[in-house]
């Protein structure tokens, strides 16, 4: 099974546990019966701030392979310094590297990144609160672009949480 994920980065703390809480359970009954080393399961991500790597490591705990996206080349300069040695370490134990071709980053890459995403995957997690993407190529951008490509979607959102 190949589980992609798309998600609103810079949740509050009492949004974060929850959500982290969802992306368990959900990556665990994909990769339910595999047990270390898991072959079966494959994640894919963009390895961004948040959700995507909370799924990244997720993933790699159940024993599944975890494989990246890069949206352009500059886009690790596009992500928050603190994050930086989280990303490098995921990247690094990426046993596929998938790249847009695309050099600055920015909405446009990082939609391409994530069609690219939805392209690979057979089902899309989406930490997605419902509404409206605040700007080109947010969540609810993908999730637009994953029913449109017949990609099932599954919504991973606390029940009343909100976002800041």
């Amino acid at each position: 099974m190949r589980v992609g994920i798309s998600g609103h980065r810079g949740l509050s703390g009492e949004v974060e546990r929850k959500v982290r809480a969802l992306i368990e359970v959900a990556v665990t009954s994909y990769g339910t019966g595999a047990g270390p080393g898991n072959a079966s399961l494959v994640g894919v991500s963009c390895l961004a701030d948040g959700p995507d790597t909370w799924f990244a490591r997720a993933v790699l705990d159940q024993g599944g392979q975890l494989e990246v996206v890069l949206p352009a080349a500059q886009y690790r300069a596009d992500l928050p310094a603190w994050h930086h040695s989280a990303y490098d370490d995921l990247l690094h134990r990426a046993t596929q590297v998938h790249r847009t071709g695309l050099n600055a980053s920015g909405p446009d890459a990082h939609m391409a990144g994530s069609e690219l995403l939805v392209d690979q995957v057979d089902v899309l997690l989406a930490v997605w609160d419902g509404r409206p993407a605040r700007g080109y190529g947010g969540t609810a951008d993908v999730v637009t672009y994953a029913r449109e490509h017949d990609v099932p979607v599954k919504i991973l959102w606390p029940e009343g949480a909100t976002r800041d």
